[in-house]
Formats: C-alpha cells, structure tokens, sequence
C-alpha cells in the first residue's frame, strides 16, 4: 500500500505538523512494513532525501514556510506518484489539489485539520470573517472521506461546522527520546543561571499565537528565583536577566536535554489544535503551566499542573506560582505516565493505520502491540 502525505506546513524549523510526519514515516518504515510513505511538499528541502518537494514561493517572515499557488500543478504531482491514499495536512492550494487528486485517481482521501483556521483569521482580519472561514472549510471538506482531528475541541468545532465526516486523532511522542532520563545536571551551568533557579521552558515557533509576551511578563512578574527559557530564537541571546533564548532545535534527542533539564514547561498559547511539545515536555518529565483553551487544555489536566483561564500576564503567573507551590516530582511523574498511557506515537499511529486501511479496503499489519508504547 503507498500511502501520501502533502502539506504546506513542512520547512528547515517546521512546527508539530513536520514532527508528525516524520516520526509516520518513521514509525511506517519500522513497523508497518510492505507499506511505503511519501512525502510531497514545497521545497527545496536538502537534506531530506525521502521526500519530494513541487516548489512554491516563501513566506515571508513565516520562518521558512512556502505557499503553493497552483492547484493543478499540485494535483498532477501527486497524481504522478500514484498513491493509494492520500492524507493532506493544509486547507489551501494543497488541500484542493490532494482532493482533485484523489478524485481523478478514484482513491480515497483524508485530510487532518492541524489549524483552526476560522479563528486564527478572526484574529487577524476580524469577527465578519468567521462565517466565510467556515463555510470554506465545510466546502473543502465536504469531498474528503474522512476529516482528522487532533483533540475533542476540534472535533467539536468541525461537527457545529457542519462537517460530519470526522474522526479524533491525537498526536504522539517518542517516549524512549523524550523522556527523564535526559537530565544533565550541568545544563544550567552551561546556560549560566544558578542551581536554585526555578527554570521555565518553552519551545516552539516565536510566532505571535503563541502569546510570548504573557509569559516574559509573567517571569517578569514573579520575579526571582524564577527564569524563562525560550527555545526557537533565531540566535542565543539573553534580552533580559530573566530571559535566556537558545536557537532552534530540530535534534530530538537535544530538545529532550534541554526540556529534561528544566523545572517546569509554560505555554500561553491560545490557538493550539493539540499541543505537541506539551506532551514532549510532559514525556520528559515536567510539569505544565499553560493557558486552558483548545488542544493544550485538554492535555493538562489537574493532575499534571496548572491552567490560566487566558492569555493574561497575571493569571499566567499565578498559575506558575501554584505550580511551584506543588510537589513538583509527584506533578512531573504524573505528566510522564499520562503521555505513557495516552500518547505515545505508537498508540497513535497503530489507531491512524485502521482509519487508512478501512478507508483503502487493505489491511495494515502494524507489527508492534498496542501495549509495546507502554515500556
């Protein structure tokens, strides 16, 4: 069986969407064998030889992503490639294509709803545009067989859409990457803040929906002991005596050092579809501070940190000062056994192969047991 993914949201610093795709191909190559994964997005891409790139101009100031502008040069690429199902991770140029695609092909097609696009431009155009932003979705969707979501919120929000066919899908992590056992006692020597720190975390894209001034206020704030570490910066650099920024990491085995190295992972992100590098800090370890809204709330419960009802610099700290006020061991291990029981990439993957082979009228023999994501 060949399976196909294409999306635009897949660069040199790419975000969840990247991670996600990688570590399918990852897991298809390793435990689902005869099956073969292809990639096609926007490119060029070197240093990523399995997958094929069909262009499109750079976005700027978007740290990297290119844009698509034509559906038909798009669906002949994929056409070309002559998969058995399609999956399609964006719902512009590439979301059309993938479904023109599958059409012609007479396959079937799933697409996985990574963004809320309504909202996202709600915020940026204004509230007149919610409407049209659904209605657009409704009408690209409505060709798909089957629409993925991330979490229950987004699930929820395509269904009052009026899409229907849909399916919630979590993401996952690599458990034996992201995990404790990273730890370097020496980390904050070698970012130079004190032991007694109380070192915060985040990492991801320094994008404004991921409301980075709320959490540089809130450490502001809180004052000493406490300090923001802040992973995605262009280059290191420390703009304030509580604030250190560390370049991107696109090393998995790196980015668990520098979160298994920390006391305690915060994220005042408001728009977020699931949440993945809440569950790679949790994997690892840490206990959460994060703003409860969308994916990421469902994610931390109660039992593993803390929630801001909104992005807001005092309820961000308040929600850092409870945390602290816990037994941060005993939050942290209980973060680390939620992933382990709900969101290892081996439980989500082996639950996406069904969907794919239902949809394909093939079978998947994924060589690995359910249980296996558990050790």
């Amino acid at each position: 069986m060949h399976l196909l993914d294409t999306t635009m949201f897949f660069c040199q610093r790419g975000g969840g969407v990247k991670k996600y795709l990688l570590a399918k191909h990852a897991w298809l190559g390793k435990f689902a064998a005869p099956v073969r994964h292809t990639l096609l997005v926007p490119g060029p891409l070197p240093g990523f030889s399995d997958v094929r790139t069909c262009g499109g101009p750079s976005i700027p100031l978007a740290g990297g992503y290119r844009f698509p502008l034509s559906v038909p040069r798009w669906r002949d690429a994929l056409v070309a490639l002559a998969p058995d199902l399609i999956e399609a991770g964006d719902p512009y140029v590439v979301g059309f294509a993938a479904r023109a695609a599958a059409k012609r092909l007479r396959i079937p097609v799933v697409a996985f709803c990574h963004s809320d696009l309504p909202r996202m431009l709600k915020q940026r155009v204004g509230s007149w545009i919610g409407p049209i932003a659904r209605a657009y979705l409704r009408n690209l969707y409505a060709g798909y067989d089957l629409v993925l979501a991330p979490s229950a919120t987004v699930r929820d929000k395509l269904e009052s859409w009026g899409v229907h066919n849909t399916a919630q899908q979590p993401l996952g992590v690599d458990i034996d990457v992201f995990t404790p056992k990273h730890r370097d006692p020496n980390f904050r020597r070698s970012i130079g803040v004190a032991e007694e720190t109380r070192l915060l975390v985040y990492a991801g894209r320094f994008a404004r929906e991921k409301n980075l001034h709320v959490l540089t206020g809130a450490v502001d704030k809180l004052g000493d002991p406490y300090h923001l570490l802040m992973v995605g910066a262009d280059r290191l650099a420390r703009p304030s005596p509580r604030v250190t920024q560390l370049p991107y990491e696109g090393d998995a085995g790196k980015l668990a050092r520098v979160l298994a190295s920390c006391d305690a992972l915060v994220h005042a992100g408001d728009q977020e579809t699931f949440g993945l590098i809440v569950i790679e800090g949790m994997a690892c370890g840490l206990p959460v501070a994060a703003v409860g809204v969308g994916g990421t709330g469902e994610l931390v419960t109660d039992s593993v940190g803390e929630r801001a009802a909104r992005p807001d610099v005092a309820e961000m700290a308040a929600a850092i000062d409870a945390l602290f006020a816990r037994d941060l061991t005993r939050v942290g291990a209980a973060a680390r056994a939620r992933v382990l029981g709900s969101y290892s990439w081996n439980m989500a993957f082996s639950r996406l192969v069904q969907h794919y082979g239902r949809l394909a009228g093939k079978k998947i023999d994924a060589r690995v047991p359910l249980a296996h994501a558990e050790h």
